[in-house]
Parts: C-alpha cells; structure tokens; sequence
C-alpha cells in the first residue's frame, strides 16, 4: 500500500515566485545577471589560482576546490529556477526532484567541510609556520578534499533516504523555487517527526561541528597573532585570515538560520528570501571577497592579465 500511494505522484510543481506575476520578469533578469557573475568570477579564481606559481599552495588550492564546488552548487539550483520564471510549466519529476536535493545537499555539505578545513589550513600557517608544508602536505591536502566531499555525499544519501521514503499521496505542490528537504518532506501524508529529528541532527553535525572546530582554531590563531611583537607583523597575519571569516559568516550564517531550527518554524517568505542568499547570492560572494580582500590574488591577477593581454600594436609612419 505504501508503495502505490508513493507512485501517485509522478512529479512536483515548484510554486516558487509564481505568486509574483510580472516580476517574475524582472527577478530572471537580476537573477541571471547574478548567475553569469557568479560563473565568471569563479572561473577566475580557478583559472588564476592555476596559471599563477605564487598561489600554488595549500590556501589556494582548497579556494579553488571551493570555487568548483559553489560553481557546480549554483549549476544545480539556479538554470532550472531561472526557466520556472518564464515559464508556465513549473513541473520538475520525482526523479529530477530526488537528484536536485540529492546534489545539492551533497555540495552544500562538502562546502561546509571545505570552508572547515580551510580554517585548520589557516591555523597551521600562522601557529606552525616551520612545519606548514610537511602537515598540510599535497597528499594531505587531497586526502581533505576528498575526505570532506565523500562526508558531504554520504549525508546526502541518508538524507535523500529519508526524505524520499516518505509515501507522498496528497498535494505535489512544493512551496519553494527547488527541492528542498523541509518543502518536500511536509508533503508526505504519514507521521514525519523522527526523520525530521534525524535530518535535524545530521544538520547540527554539518553546521555546529565544523564551527565549532572553527572557532576553536581561531582561538589559537589570534592567541598566536598577539604574540607578534610588530603591529606590520600582526595586520599581515589578520589579513590572511579576513576573507576566510568572512566566508564563514555568510556561508554557516544563512544556512544556521535555514536548517537549525524545527520544522514547525518555517515562514516559507521569509525562509524564500534567505534561500535565495545562499544559493544564487553567497556562491558570488565567495570569489569577490577572496579576490578584493587578499591581496596575493589581486596581485596574481594582474599578472594573468598582463600576461595574456592583447600585444600593443604600434603604428610606424
């Protein structure tokens, strides 16, 4: 019985921002724009990170895993919220459904660990600066990368276990602009409490775990940058951590306030509004905060542009 109630619906309406009539128009063009930058400025960070011998080090080479997962995290959640505001078919399939939440939850996950492990990065290069490389060496370094994406992706697969086990026999319409876990969980028709308590833990374990490990490392970092006896000294310290904190904030602040809370809270406007900062805004912001508050990547890519500038034409008379 189960199973045929499960088979009844076939695929879901994404009500999304169809209640906003002709804006609809005006929000694709924003949001579009907002994509294409997004694009660029982490193929920018990619392709500087790479072309540039300066910046082969640990940093940045986990700023430019970073920047290819948030590219693939927008892939999966802005072109197909992009088509639903021109078009009047919001449908998306079950299984379209299952592997949208499935890929998202997957990078979300594997972004939290990844900003997480940049942090430790960051507390070795300034508390053991004399054993950096040999601690955070390149088969460290892939051994983390790894280790948080193969994280992020068994999550995902409870989490999709979870949620898509539930018999969905009444209403198909999902009240966000993507599969998200708690718009597509309410609409299951049976008792959903203990896969919702079990979501909300592995939600503290994604978010509270790696902050936590965070802010311990950072507690170590500043304790160590106030023992730098020149002022010079400690702003060049502080400076290489700015940008990652900043991160930190955006990244774990939208998400916290999103996934760390019962179910019964959710105010589907205002949880929309947020939605939207963590997964059309914040993977923009990333790349910008990185290039305009370091100045390494600043200086990397004037190089790369002076590089591979057009040559000069000059005119002889």
């Amino acid at each position: 019985m189960r199973r045929q109630n499960q088979s009844v619906i076939t695929e879901f309406i994404l009500i999304g921002f169809s209640n906003l009539g002709d804006l609809q128009i005006f929000l694709f063009f924003i949001f579009l724009l907002v994509y294409l930058a997004t694009l660029m400025a982490n193929a920018t960070i990619m392709i500087v990170t790479r072309l540039d011998r300066a910046l082969h080090t640990p940093m940045y080479f986990f700023l430019f895993v970073l920047s290819c997962s948030e590219t693939c995290y927008s892939l999966v959640i802005v072109p197909k919220m992009l088509t639903n505001l021109l078009s009047t078919s919001l449908t998306i399939s079950f299984s379209g459904c299952a592997a949208q939440l499935y890929f998202f939850v997957g990078l979300a996950c594997t972004n939290c660990f990844l900003i997480a492990v940049m942090g430790y990065d960051r507390y070795v290069a300034i508390c053991n600066p004399l054993n950096y490389t040999l601690i955070v060496s390149r088969a460290t370094c892939m051994q983390l990368v790894l280790g948080s994406s193969f994280c992020g992706f068994l999550i995902s697969v409870v989490v999709n276990v979870l949620v898509f086990s539930v018999p969905f026999c009444a209403s198909n319409h999902i009240n966000h602009f993507f599969c998200d876990i708690s718009s597509v969980i309410k609409l299951g028709c049976t008792d959903t409490k203990l896969k919702e308590m079990v979501i909300f833990f592995l939600s503290i374990l994604v978010l509270l775990f790696p902050l936590v490990l965070i802010f311990i490392s950072y507690i170590f970092i500043v304790s160590t940058i106030l023992k730098i006896s020149s002022v010079e000294g400690q702003y060049k310290a502080f400076s290489t951590c700015a940008s990652h904190l900043t991160v930190v904030i955006i990244h774990y602040g939208c998400a916290s306030f999103i996934y760390l809370r019962p179910t019964s809270l959710y105010l589907s406007d205002k949880d929309r509004l947020v939605s939207v900062t963590y997964t059309v805004i914040t993977p923009l912001l990333n790349p910008l905060v990185y290039t305009l508050r370091n100045k390494e990547v600043k200086m990397a890519l004037r190089k790369v542009l002076r590089r591979y500038s057009f040559p000069k034409t000059v005119l002889v008379s």
